[in-house]
């Protein structure tokens, strides 16, 4: 059950809490998701706009964001990392993402940062772990936090995943995103991403802006939602690899 009032930090579960987003920190952040494995992580550190207001919301459940060690940023969108930066300088975090994206903000590619969709400029700046392979894992402590490569929204967009307790939580920011032609999505892409998401049977689907869906039957509902939704605005149509409406979502 995710818990917290409007504009609050939110339980997700146990040890899972969402500490941005446009109703709780600024309208330009994506929700982020703040890890306790014992170590902190965070998914994603929105657009740096409300940054001192994500800092005080993870103070707010209890813990100093200087535990943060990783801060792994699933796609290039300012939304989602605009704020990455200052928890390295801050906090000495690492930033972890996929090489792909992670040449798109080294070269400050104003477009497919999509910054120009905020009014703002998003310097430069280059990470500290690339991801490379198509299934990496982040060993923490006793978790492993496994990083998928699911391009479609961006060329280096990651899916991340982590077991606990026996329930799978799959962290997917963006996945149901309009297929833009100015931001280079890839349709076919997106639908061999939808289909690997839908393949771990995640009992938890954290997305990056429309919240958490629990149980597992909400999971698949949304992933299937997303998919609908791609053919009902155009972006999917015929000539691509279909799947039908509901075909390969259990």
């Amino acid at each position: 059950m995710v818990r917290g009032k409007k504009g609050e930090p939110r339980e997700i579960i146990q040890g899972v809490y969402q500490v941005s987003g446009p109703d709780m920190t600024d309208m330009r952040d994506c929700a982020s998701y703040l890890l306790d494995l014992g170590e902190l992580i965070l998914i994603d550190s929105g657009s740096g706009m409300a940054f001192d207001r994500v800092v005080q919301n993870i103070k707010t459940l209890g813990y100093k964001p200087g535990d943060i060690t990783t801060v792994i940023l699933t796609h290039c969108h300012f939304d989602h990392l605009g704020g990455a930066v200052k928890f390295r300088e801050q906090f000495g975090s690492r930033l972890v993402m996929h090489e792909y994206d992670a040449r798109i903000v080294k070269a400050g590619d104003q477009r497919l940062t999509a910054a120009f969709c905020f009014n703002t400029f998003l310097p430069p700046f280059s990470v500290d772990v690339t991801l490379k392979e198509d299934n990496e894992v982040l060993q923490v402590g006793d978790f492993e936090i496994v990083c998928l490569h699911t391009p479609g929204h961006t060329p280096g967009s990651i899916s991340a995943y982590v077991d606990i307790n026996g329930t799978r939580i799959l962290f997917a920011q963006d996945i149901g995103a309009p297929l833009l032609e100015e931001f280079d999505c890839d349709p076919d892409g997106w639908l061999k991403s939808i289909e690997k998401l839908s393949a771990l049977k995640a009992d938890i689907l954290c997305d990056g802006h429309s919240g958490a869906y629990q149980p597992d039957s909400r999971v698949r509902k949304y992933l299937r939602y997303c998919v609908n939704s791609q053919y009902r605005q155009g972006y999917l149509i015929d000539g691509y690899r279909q799947i039908s409406l509901t075909e390969g979502i259990p």
